[in-house]
């Protein structure tokens, strides 16, 4: 997406647009594309587009007044038409837009000879869309499903010993050299209508299929929708669908698909295959989604996995609307961030004051009870259990061990001088013994 026919929607568009309208000055080019410039520059020109497969060309024209053979052109006028070539990727669509509503992605831009000035401009969300000035429709790619049926069905059946046909028919459907503007929900609603197993050889599908002559076209005596008997209905095959799919959607017209807007109700509500529920999926050799009902058939890559789509459906994709829209958001939540943060620190230092409040009153509860109570041990020991279950064991716990420290080095220093008393006691009995043996 898009493909052949959001393609050829997108030419209309174009021509619809800038009709009556002449444009001038240089072809800008955003600065983060990477894209080539398009080296265009003209007082006056005019845009028109046409369509071929998944390419589009809008052609540049300078406009030549009465005179101008005369007068001297700058070196940097144009004076020739150029061909611009467009791919558009997987979101590349052409806008029409004033000048202060230029959209955010807007690559390429196209400005009109007009005050206010309007701009036409190629927008790429994703960037993968392309141009490419002075170009032509590529060579690889093969006859437009939509416009030159004829030659893509010749192309088709005189090729089928080609090694693309030996692929998967779903993979095959993708090949721009023989479908040139089929893509991925084509594919799958092409493959639907006739129940065809994507997964099958591609020349098996194809081998069948007989050349348009137009004396002879085949024919099968079937029920038209209405139910009339008998009426010659031409039996469709894979590559009419090719050609009549397309146009299904082109005569949706812009209400199938509006990548403006993003809005593809209309262009679901079409879809009979394509991300409809109740529908297989599973992912070709290329890594691309199929959708299908039933058999996938024998050529299923190793190790397939279904995949799961949903529609990304925004109520505006003005992008000038989304930038207010998200600065008006951004600014009220920078103002409503910052006081949320000073109630939250207002609310942590009133609840830090109110406990170091609380803390110290209990403090002085706690140094008025040790010095209310009495100074004998027991009561002590008593009080002491009372207490630990009321008073925080901190102011208790540190008067209580100074205590019992005070005890233990008294007790200890007595029995220090006990020992001291004892080696001083003992040489004076052993010199006294001597005394009395030397007396003996």
């Amino acid at each position: 997406m898009p493909e052949g026919p959001e393609l050829h929607l997108a030419s209309l568009f174009v021509n619809r647009m800038c009709e009556g309208l002449v444009f001038t000055g240089a072809v800008e080019k955003s600065e983060v594309n990477k894209n080539p410039e398009v080296p265009f520059c003209c007082d006056a020109y005019i845009i028109k587009a046409q369509s071929r497969g998944k390419e589009v060309i809008l052609t540049l024209t300078p406009i030549k007044k009465d005179g101008d053979s005369k007068r001297k052109v700058g070196k940097h006028q144009s004076q020739h038409p150029m061909d611009v070539v467009f791919r558009f990727g997987m979101s590349g669509f052409f806008r029409f837009t004033s000048e202060d509503d230029l959209p955010k992605h807007a690559h390429l831009r196209f400005y009109t000879n007009e005050s206010p000035r309007r701009v036409l401009s190629f927008e790429d969300t994703r960037r993968f869309g392309s141009w490419q000035a002075n170009g032509t429709w590529q060579k690889d790619r093969g006859p437009c499903v939509l416009f030159e049926y004829e030659s893509f069905r010749e192309k088709v059946l005189s090729n089928l010993s080609d090694k693309a046909f030996d692929k998967s028919i779903c993979e095959a459907l993708l090949n721009q050299k023989y479908f040139n503007g089929i893509g991925n929900y084509l594919r799958a609603e092409i493959l639907f209508r006739l129940q065809i197993p994507p997964f099958v050889k591609a020349r098996t599908v194809l081998e069948g299929i007989e050349m348009i002559n137009e004396d002879k076209k085949e024919v099968k005596k079937t029920t038209d929708p209405a139910g009339k008997k008998g009426v010659k209905v031409e039996t469709p095959d894979l590559l009419s669908l090719c050609h009549t799919v397309p146009l299904e959607v082109v005569k949706l017209g812009e209400n199938g698909y509006t990548p403006a807007k993003a809005e593809y109700s209309v262009l679901q509500a079409w879809m009979q295959c394509y991300c409809v529920d109740g529908m297989n999926s599973l992912s070709d050799h290329n890594g691309r989604t199929i959708w299908f009902k039933g058999d996938p058939g024998p050529m299923v890559p190793k190790g397939a996995k279904s995949r799961k789509f949903k529609w990304k459906i925004q109520k505006d994709h003005d992008y000038t609307d989304s930038k207010k829209a998200k600065k008006t958001h951004i600014e009220s939540i920078a103002i409503e961030k910052p006081a949320k943060k000073k109630d939250n620190i207002k609310v942590k230092k009133e609840s830090a004051i109110s406990k170091a409040q609380s803390g110290s009153k209990r403090q002085k509860k706690d140094t008025k009870r040790v010095s209310t109570e009495p100074a004998d041990e027991n009561t002590k020991s008593k009080k002491q259990g009372k207490r630990s279950s009321k008073v925080t064991p901190r102011t208790g716990s540190n008067k209580i061990k100074g205590q019992h420290v005070e005890e233990v080095i008294k007790t200890k220093r007595n029995s220090v001088t006990c020992r001291e008393s004892a080696t001083k006691a003992k040489p004076q009995r052993r010199s006294s013994d001597t005394r009395r043996g030397r007396s003996r």
